[in-house]
């Protein structure tokens, strides 16, 4: 296809390809230059939804069975750290994709009670957790949530990006899990 263009603009082969290379310096430019960009952007914060909770519904019976789960999940285990409700809302084989955790449902709660060791608190009337945003689509539920940070140029300062967890259910339950975890730098 490049050469078509080429031939069109009426370019021999040795034009074509600096032009080609011109047109990747500049994309690579302007595909590296978009961090600065958005480093100076710290002035436009992540603002969470005022009522989160109205956000885990929908019209669809079956997305708002998921989402009423993934809203327990979130209010219940992540928010409140009552992982004995775990096998309310997981499946026995859940599959997990944050690297620091292992996959099925034992091993979850091993490592949020006996690794990061979260301890209950009381359950909240209303959610706690700032929440942007819930998409339901088929079997997923993803919430993507503000997150601040320290910002690593000045320790004095935070901003917020987004964070987000997405689960796949399976008949009422969570059956995978999907967030952007890293495996913390040694």
């Amino acid at each position: 296809m490049e050469m078509h263009i080429v031939r069109a603009a009426g370019l021999d082969r040795r034009e074509g390809v600096a032009m080609h290379r011109s047109i990747w310096i500049a994309a690579a430019s302007l595909v590296f230059a978009a961090p600065a960009a958005h480093a100076q952007a710290l002035n436009a914060p992540v603002v969470a939804h005022p009522d989160p909770e109205a956000l885990f519904t929908s019209p669809d019976p079956k997305l708002h069975a998921n989402k009423q789960v993934a809203l327990k999940i979130v209010k219940e285990l992540l928010e409140a750290g009552h992982w004995e409700r775990a096998p309310l809302y997981l499946t026995k084989d859940y599959i997990q994709h944050n690297p620091m955790a292992a996959s099925g449902l034992d091993a979850v709660v091993h490592f949020f009670v006996d690794v990061r060791k979260v301890q209950p608190k009381p359950i909240p009337a209303r959610m706690q957790t700032r929440v942007v945003a819930v998409q339901a689509e088929g079997d997923y539920v993803t919430v993507s949530f503000v997150r601040e940070v320290k910002d690593p140029r000045d320790e004095t300062r935070t901003y917020t990006t987004t964070w987000f967890d997405m689960w796949r259910f399976k008949d009422g339950k969570a059956d995978e899990h999907w967030d952007p975890t890293f495996l913390p730098v040694k």
